[in-house]
């Protein structure tokens, strides 16, 4: 199951990350790059909900598949916000929260699955809804221009991606608090 569609799918997120990046080195008028760098993000941000569709529809799941799927898209957005933190389009403070929220929830996921509890921090509803508003205001922010002459998509990749980070918090202190009670059975 290593290399099903679905899974060579998920590469390219991972993949796309140096691309996504070097767009932003290439010779190019700054509104092209940006163009650019927002199509390719969404669609390699497309291959996420693809690749599980692809998956159980081709009935091709497999738990290398279910691993690698959260580890290409917190590459894909960590390093959106590293670009986004460097043109000076996403605050550092906003880029901490998200990164360090997916390092610890991946690290604790990590624990609880060791343990036997890794249903007490499945994906929860706060959690992808997090994740969707991610995945609108990064394109929004790498664009940086007017959409159909009429959207600043700086102004309202701002509010989303300070939106996001809310959610990330909030979604944060949800699968803690889910952990809570394995934690302190265990510390004892």
């Amino acid at each position: 199951m290593f290399f099903t569609i679905p899974t060579i799918m998920t590469w390219t997120r991972i993949v796309a990350i140096p691309l996504i990046v070097g767009v932003f080195y290439a010779p190019l008028e700054p509104a092209t790059r940006n163009l650019i760098a927002t199509v390719m993000f969404v669609v390699f941000a497309a291959t996420d909900w693809l690749d599980g569709f692809l998956a159980r529809k081709l009935n091709q799941t497999s738990s290398f598949g279910a691993f690698l799927d959260p580890v290409a898209d917190k590459f894909l957005v960590c390093a959106s916000l590293l670009v986004l933190v460097h043109l000076q389009r996403a605050d550092v403070f906003v880029a901490l929260i998200i990164i360090g929220r997916e390092i610890a929830i991946s690290a604790l996921r990590e624990w609880m699955a060791q343990i036997g509890a890794s249903k007490s921090v499945a994906v929860h509803m706060i959690g992808k809804v997090k994740t969707s508003v991610q995945m609108t205001a990064i394109p929004f922010l790498l664009y940086d221009g007017r959409l159909l002459g009429a959207i600043d998509t700086g102004v309202w990749g701002t509010w989303l991606i300070w939106a996001s980070a809310v959610l990330t918090v909030w979604s944060m202190v949800y699968y803690l608090q889910k952990a809570l009670p394995e934690i302190r059975a265990r510390v004892k």
